[in-house]
Parts: structure tokens; sequence; C-alpha cells
């Protein structure tokens, strides 16, 4: 029987199969943040004597141990186990009698799945905001080693204005600042805690939401138990935009290098264990890892879409729709770091042509450094675009090819300094230190 079941009559198989889905495999990724979350449930039932203390202590001794054999081995649930929450319940039941089948109270498997997704949505956001400052530092270093290796801007995929390998890294280094500022948004989101709601409209035990909060490291809880609820979904959703526009930097980035490797364009350059060649064409060095970003990053620019779809005209309350949440979202989460890890290294090994301006085909990029160097010496600005536009019709333009840019986030200033500032003053903002510190309490480390 399964622990819901009220008596011997058993689900059709094919029901079951249906419904269940994927869900053991999704289960997995929950499995350690379920020991954690029933670790904080016990602790607050044992101060509010539905448990006494020795059964508490009984308790979460076991969870521990159990979540020790987590970190030690791959778990795999036995078929005729129907989900990991009722795997811990069993497993404490063998191993404590009656006093384990005591940990459900005041909880549903509704508000003990949304916290367990909670946890590891808050972990895997740590992650990948470690992932994305580690990958900001290597922009940015590239950015100042490189920031004298001019190259040509484009508009319209025309020749546009001159730009330099400096300005391009740290573009894209300050694109991370704006796509962590969104990261912190949805980890705000996310670092709440739903324990306590049950099934959506609280419990008649006095429970403790506030304890379970500080136990687990929330910033706060969802006070209202039917939103609690209710933010299955959009939790998932929010955090869903944060990734995409991580993905839509990274995709983007790697349009451009594919582009910059194209022979045509000749910019960079990859050592061959970076590359991947043709089974029938000696020469190609081909910029899959770029490629599979790209592609990667549209899928994840989808997923905030195949969310909602989901969640589409959904009544206030659980539904099962919610499940295929995870099917989504959970594998976002490793695509996404996997993403960056490649980036990282492609990046840190790009190798930059010498003199790429010098080729006579970019001279007029320089037209607009003509037009102002004459605005400089007085003549009107539309007196001076005619002119330089005439000799350019006539084949008489000769640029000089100086560039006198020295703005702030020009060429000649690029800010990274600056840019360095405002990513470390969000990063201080993520509590990453008091979250783990209240976990390695509650795991006994």
């Amino acid at each position: 029987m399964k622990l819901w079941e009220k008596n011997a009559t058993k689900t059709s198989a094919a029901v079951e199969a249906f419904t269940v889905g994927r869900d053991k495999e999704m289960d997995l990724f929950l499995a350690p943040f379920d020991v954690l979350g029933s670790i904080a449930h016990v602790q607050m039932l044992t101060s509010i004597n539905l448990l006494s203390e020795e059964e508490g202590n009984s308790l979460t001794k076991e969870l521990r141990a159990i979540y020790l054999q987590m970190q030690d081995q791959k778990l795999k649930l036995p078929d005729e186990v129907e989900d990991i929450h009722s795997y811990i319940e069993i497993l404490l039941t063998q191993r404590l009698g009656d006093i384990g089948k005591k940990i459900h109270a005041a909880r549903s498997r509704n508000d003990q799945v949304l916290l367990d997704i909670r946890l590891f949505m808050r972990h895997e956001l740590e992650e990948i905001v470690q992932a994305t400052s580690a990958l900001f530092d290597i922009l940015q270093q590239q950015s100042e080693r490189l920031k004298h290796h001019l190259l040509p801007g484009y508009t319209h995929l025309q020749l546009a204005m001159p730009s330099s390998f400096g300005l391009w890294f740290g573009a894209y280094a300050e694109s991370l600042v704006d796509d962590l500022i969104t990261l912190e948004a949805a980890y705000r989101v996310v670092n709440k805690n739903p324990l306590g709601s049950a099934a959506g409209y609280g419990s008649s035990f006095p429970i403790n939401r506030t304890m379970t909060t500080q136990l687990l490291g929330f910033e706060a809880l969802n006070y209202n138990v039917v939103y609690a609820q209710m933010g299955r979904g959009k939790t998932e959703r929010i955090t869903a935009a944060a990734l995409a526009n991580l993905a839509d930097t990274m995709a983007r980035m790697s349009m451009d290098a594919c582009s910059f490797l194209n022979q045509q364009f000749d910019f960079i350059s990859f050592s061959s264990e970076l590359t991947t060649g043709s089974s029938i064409m000696p020469h190609k060095k081909n910029p899959d890892v770029f490629e599979l970003i790209r592609a990667h990053g549209n899928r994840l620019r989808a997923l905030p879409n195949e969310i909602t779809m989901l969640t589409t005209n959904l009544p206030s309350g659980y539904h099962r729709d919610l499940q295929l949440l995870k099917e989504h979202l959970f594998p976002a989460f490793q695509t996404i770091k996997d993403c960056m890890q490649m980036l990282a290294l492609m990046l840190s090994n790009m190798q930059v042509r010498d003199n790429i301006l010098a080729d006579d085909k970019y001279k007029f990029i320089f037209s607009v450094e003509e037009v102002n160097r004459l605005v400089q010496q007085g003549v009107p600005f539309r007196q001076a675009y005619q002119q330089i536009g005439k000799d350019i019709a006539e084949g008489n333009f000769e640029p000089t090819g100086t560039i006198r840019h020295t703005h702030e986030g020009s060429i000649g200033r690029l800010c990274n300094d600056e840019i360095r500032e405002q990513m470390q003053q969000v990063m201080s903002r993520f509590p990453f230190e008091q979250v783990n510190s209240s976990l390695r309490a509650l795991a006994g480390n």
C-alpha cells in the first residue's frame, strides 16, 4: 500500500504509471533536501510536544545518518516505493518502529514537496551565482588583457565603427551584472519558507513556522498558507526567467564567437583540442562548443514560456499539473552550469589575431573618426559629414586610423573597475554563508 491509501483497493497499474511519470527520477534531485526539511520539522514538532525529546532526538539522529548515506552513495528508489518522501518515512519506520510514523504530523506532501523544491532551487541558484561570478572574472581579465586589440564593430551586420576585444569582453561582463540582479530577485523569492502550509490551508496543530524558517536559513516565510501553495509554478517561472537572461548572454556571445572564427572574419582561433573536425574536409575546425551553447541557450530561453503554459488558468490550490514543472526546470540548472563551464574554458583559451584593422577593407570604419576630427577643427558637423561622404563616394577617403575615445565605457576607458564594483555589490547581497551555516547545523556538521 501507498502511504496515502486507506484500504486494500489498489490503483490501476496503468493509472499509477501514467501519474508517476518521471517523478521518481526527479525525486533524486530533492532527496537530500527532503531529509534536511524533515530534520527541521522534527525539531519543531518536538518544541510543541507532538514528539517527546527522546523521539525527536532519535528521529534527528536517524535522519542525519540517512543524509550522510545520501552523500556517500548514489540513491536509487526501490521499485515498490512511491517517492522519496515516502521512502524516507519508510526507512525511519524500519529503523525506529512506530516513531517513524509520527514524522508526517502537521505536514502534507504538498508543503513537503514545495519545501524540497525551494531548498533545491536555492542550492542550485547559489551554484549558478558562483559560476556567474567566475565567468565574470574571466571576461574582465580578457577585457584588460586585450583592450588594445582592435576589431571592427558592426551594425546591421555591416561595418560600422572601431571596436576592441577589450570592449567586447567587457560588454558581456557587464551583461552578467544585470543577469546576476535578476538571479538575486529569483533567489529572494525562492528563499521563503512554505513549510506549515500543509495541503494549502494550514494546520490545526499549534505549529511554529517561524522556528522552521530560522532552522532552514530562510530569509522569511510565505505567511499566507494559500499563497504558499499558489507560489508553486510562479516561483519556478521567476527562476526560469532569471536563467533565461543568463542563457541569452551566453548564447549571444557564442554567436559572436562563431562569426569571429569564420574564415571571412578570421578574428580569433583556437587550438585543435577545443574544436572539432569534419569526416571528409580535413581543413575544418568547427566551433561546436559555441554552437551547442547557443542551442542550449535558446532552449533555456523557452523555459519561462513552457512553465507559463503548464500553469496557465490553474485556480488556487494544488493540481497534479505542477508535477511536470520538475521535468522542465530541474535539468536546466545543470545545463546552464555546463554551458558556463565550457564557455569559460573556450574564452580562456581564445587566440586573437593582431592588426586586424590594418586590412584595407576595414578603412571605412574610420569614417566617423574623420568626421569628428573635422568637427574638432571647427567644421559644422553636417558639413563635415557631407565632406567625408563625398570623399568616400569619389574614392578619395584615406583615414588617419587614429582613434580618440576617452569617455566612460569607450575603447579608451573601459571602466572595468566600476563594473567590477557593481558585481561585488550584487554578490554581497546574497546570504549564502548564513543559509549554509543553518543547513550545516541541521545536518549536525
